[in-house]
Formats: C-alpha cells, sequence, structure tokens
C-alpha cells in the first residue's frame, strides 16, 4: 500500500475555518514522512486564489455535467512539504467571501466531489486508499461505487470517511440526486442515502465506506447514542464494527515554545517559568491588561458558539472576575456572546481583554502567556486548543467529552498526576468548583502547578502515533 489521496476542503497552509484544517495540514506530512504517496484535493476557494495562486501549475481543462450543464473544471496542482495538492476550480462556485454556508452548497459541493472522481481518470492516479472527511466529500464512496463499479481502476480503490462534526451533515433535497449526482432513485428509496425525506451527505458516507473513523474514542462511542447521535446513531450502531476514533495530533513544528518566533520569549519544560513571565509581560502591555507576572492569566482561543460551552463562562463571568485572575479571549461567533464579553472588558479594565476576530500571532501569544486555558464544551469531537495550550504549559480546564476526556488527564491531588483539570456535568457551577481548585493551586502549591506544567509539555501531542494507527486501518483494507 503506497497511494493514499485525501480528500476536503480545507486544509493548512491554504485555508481554515476549524480543526479540520489542522488535520490536513499535518497528517498528511507525517505520512509522507513515512514514506507513503500522500496527495491531497482541495476546492479552490477565494481565499485560497488570493494568497496562493500564483504559486499554482496548471494541469488540465475538463468538464462534469451538473443539472444536465456540462461545468468546466480547472485542475491546478502546487507540492508542499513534500505534499502534491490538487485544487478544482471553479469560480462561480468558490469564489466567494465565504467558505460554506450557501443555498446552493449541495449542488457546489456535489460538483467538487464529481470533480475529484472524474480527475483520477484525467491525471491517471487511482489511489489504492480514498479518505474523505466530513459532509462535503460523504457522497465520493456513493458515487464510486455506485456509478464507477464496472471500471476495476475505481472498483479497487478502499474508501476511509472521516466525521470531525456530525452536527454538520450536509442534508438536501432529494431532487439534486440525479442531476446533481448521477444517482438513481434507488438509493434513495433503500434508505442508503435518505435523511428526513432528503438525502445526507454524511450519512451516504457513513454507509458506503469501508471504514469509517471519528478523532477520538470517546467520541467514536458517543456518536452511537442519542445524545450525541444527531439521529444518525442507528446508522452508526450499524456500523459500529468498522467505526473507530482516532485522536487528533498537532504540528509540533509549527506549535512549538522552544522555536516559535511568534512569542516573545522562548522556553521549554525547564525554562517555562521565565518564558512564562516575559511572555505574559509582554501580553499585558500589548492589551492593555494590568502588568503582573505572578497574577493567573486564563486564556481562551475559540469560535464563540454553544458548542464551545462559551455559556457557562458567561453564566459565571461575574464569579470568575471576582477572582484574583485576568481574563484574555479571543474569538468571534455569536452575537450575544461578543457582546457579554465586550461588557465584560469595559466593566474590568485592566483585568479582562476581549479581541472579536481571529488573529494567528495573537493566539501564539495566549497559548505562550496564559497559565490556565479554558475550553468547557457542551461536545468536542476531538479539539486541538487543549492540545495545544499543553505543549505551552498553559494546563487546561475541559469538560469531560470527546477528545477532552481523551487527551487531557485531569489533576490527581493524591498522586500529583494529571496535564489539566477537567469536570464532568454540563454546568456552571462544576466547571467553577474545578476553577477554584486550579487557582487554589496555582498560588498555594506552586511545586505541585509546576510538576503538572511539566507533565502537560512532556506529552506527546504529535500525529505519530494517530499516523500509525490510520496505517493499520489502510493496511488492513489493503489486505496487508
Amino acid at each position: 500500500m503506497e497511494r493514499i489521496l485525501f480528500v476536503a476542503t480545507e486544509g493548512l497552509p491554504f485555508v481554515k475555518s476549524g480543526g479540520l484544517a489542522d488535520v490536513i495540514g499535518s497528517l498528511p506530512n507525517e505520512l509522507r514522512r513515512k514514506g507513503y504517496d500522500v496527495r491531497v484535493v482541495l476546492p479552490l476557494f477565494k481565499k485560497i486564489a488570493i494568497n496562493w495562486h500564483y504559486k499554482f501549475t496548471f494541469l488540465r481543462t475538463y468538464t462534469v455535467n451538473i443539472n444536465f450543464e456540462e461545468k468546466q473544471v480547472n485542475l491546478f496542482y502546487y507540492i508542499y512539504n513534500d505534499v502534491t495538492y490538487y485544487f478544482i476550480e471553479h469560480r462561480d462556485y468558490f469564489e466567494r467571501e465565504g467558505l460554506y454556508g450557501y443555498e446552493d452548497d449541495g449542488e457546489r459541493f456535489a460538483f467538487f466531489q464529481k470533480a475529484v472522481l472524474e480527475m483520477l481518470n484525467q491525471i491517471d492516479y487511482f489511489p489504492e486508499i480514498m479518505h474523505c472527511h466530513d459532509w462535503h466529500t460523504g457522497m465520493i464512496p456513493c458515487m464510486c461505487k455506485e456509478n464507477f463499479n464496472h471500471d476495476y481502476r475505481y472498483r479497487s480503490i478502499k474508501h476511509v470517511y472521516t466525521i470531525h462534526n456530525l452536527a454538520f451533515q450536509g442534508n438536501f433535497g432529494r431532487l439534486m440526486l440525479g442531476p446533481c449526482l448521477g444517482l438513481g432513485d434507488y438509493v434513495f428509496d433503500n434508505g442508503n442515502v435518505r435523511f428526513d425525506g432528503g438525502i445526507s451527505f454524511m450519512k451516504a458516507g457513513i454507509v458506503y465506506s469501508d471504514k469509517i473513523t471519528t478523532v477520538s474514542p470517546t467520541y467514536a462511542q458517543e456518536i452511537k447514542t442519542t445524545q450525541y447521535g444527531e439521529r444518525l446513531e442507528s446508522v452508526l450502531r450499524f456500523r459500529e464494527a468498522d467505526l473507530c476514533g482516532v485522536v487528533n495530533g498537532i504540528d509540533t513544528e509549527m506549535w512549538n515554545p522552544k522555536t516559535d518566533s511568534l512569542i516573545t520569549k522562548n522556553y521549554t519544560s525547564r525554562t517555562y517559568k521565565k518564558g512564562k513571565a516575559e511572555n505574559k509581560k509582554a501580553l499585558q502591555e500589548k492589551l492593555g491588561l494590568e502588568v503582573n507576572e505572578d497574577v493567573m492569566l486564563i486564556g481562551l482561543v475559540s469560535r464563540l458558539t454553544w458548542q464551545k460551552g462559551i455559556y457557562l463562562i458567561i453564566e459565571q463571568l461575574f464569579n470568575i472576575c471576582n477572582q484574583p485572575v485576568q481574563l484574555v479571549f479571543l474569538g468571534s461567533g455569536e452575537a450575544g456572546l461578543e457582546e457579554k464579553l465586550r461588557e465584560a472588558e469595559v466593566s474590568n479594565p485592566g483585568k479582562v481583554c476581549f479581541y472579536c476576530g481571529y488573529n494567528e500571532e495573537l493566539s501564539h501569544e495566549i497559548y505562550a502567556a496564559s497559565d490556565l486555558f479554558l475550553m468547557p464544551s457542551l461536545f468536542e469531537p476531538c479539539g486541538i486548543s487543549q492540545l495545544i495550550s499543553m505543549r505551552y504549559g498553559t494546563l487546561p480546564l475541559v469538560r469531560e467529552t470527546g477528545g477532552l476526556k481523551d487527551t487531557v488527564i485531569p489533576y490527581n491531588k493524591f498522586t500529583g498526576e494529571g496535564t489539566g483539570f477537567s469536570f464532568s456535568n454540563y454546568n456552571s457551577n462544576d466547571m467553577m468548583h474545578v476553577l477554584w481548585e486550579a487557582i487554589n493551586l496555582y498560588y498555594n502549591e506552586p511545586d505541585a502547578w509546576k510538576q503538572l506544567v511539566k507533565n502537560a509539555m512532556n506529552k506527546d501531542v504529535s500525529w505519530e502515533q494517530s499516523a500509525e494507527f490510520y496505517i493499520g486501518i489502510y493496511k488492513e483494507l489493503v489486505g496487508e
């Protein structure tokens, strides 16, 4: 087994809206280092075109049929970190201000998936493994097996499908089944793609793929329940023999406090105390916080949505602000949550800072300067932020769900073990109880705190083990 093709809609360094981009930006690199021919195909979104198009090499033009019209595909490629990236260009579909959220998303990503399948024929590249990610690519295993089963080149491909967030499923009307996807009504009638009277790209990926993965073992179990299954739990239970969870890693070269060029002072687990003090001072000065290297600085880098547990923080914001801490929030999302954080900043000058939006440099500075990182998610398939924060010696405080439960070892006051703090119930009082415990430990038991920081910084959060797990899945599918 040598040839692996990743199909996704975002990936670093080209474009990002969530954790999927981190995975696509890191996992193929790790597999390539292990000797595999790994390639990636992405839509050529406007954000990619603006910054990268001039570097791309044109390959060829071809067409696919959408709504009984031949739509032109312009195919480009670019080699980055020894991984070949292909880009599907169609300006009407992809050169828009946003990535997702348009009325014709079903048609847009049907075009993308058909263009990917035809690309294999156009460039005569047929992978042994096609690894698809999230709903935008869920129809590929279905179309490959239903529309190309007569062609041994397509029939030989094994399909792995990764669910990054089951809450986003790609559900559309059944009328696009034939015109956009070229599929017969029988795949609706037999239930393979049927969902709520329409069709589900996500369900199709689950039903037709040879193996289904998600981004943590706990989330793989959670999504088989009514609470987390988003009404696909029965389908996932049906496929549970082929379902497994593989924890994400992070790019440990990009996220490395020892070499990070975006932070004020580099440091290691041996020199973290001095390093954090200097980074904290620099961040306090930059954001207008009271300069005090001894105060506990709490950071948050997140989308401000219901999923991320921000409502728990809002409920307790008054109590948190009354503690001997400073708070730095970086993110954007729901207007009501943004307004509450702005109010907290105005009411607590020198103590609270809210940066609305996203700033890559500031995110690095927050991870390096903070002592504690808040991540009390309602659900979290895996999470990247807690892995980064541990890498920087910033102890995460998380709710025990999904990948947060799998990656953060809660502090044990009897043994001194742990890499952070956690609580179980989705309840703001439980969160506050653990936060008080963390604050007490920081101020009154510095040796215990120091040990937790070292534990966190020494934890392996790379892709090494996870890549080996995926290789095992790939080899099983091709019979090696």
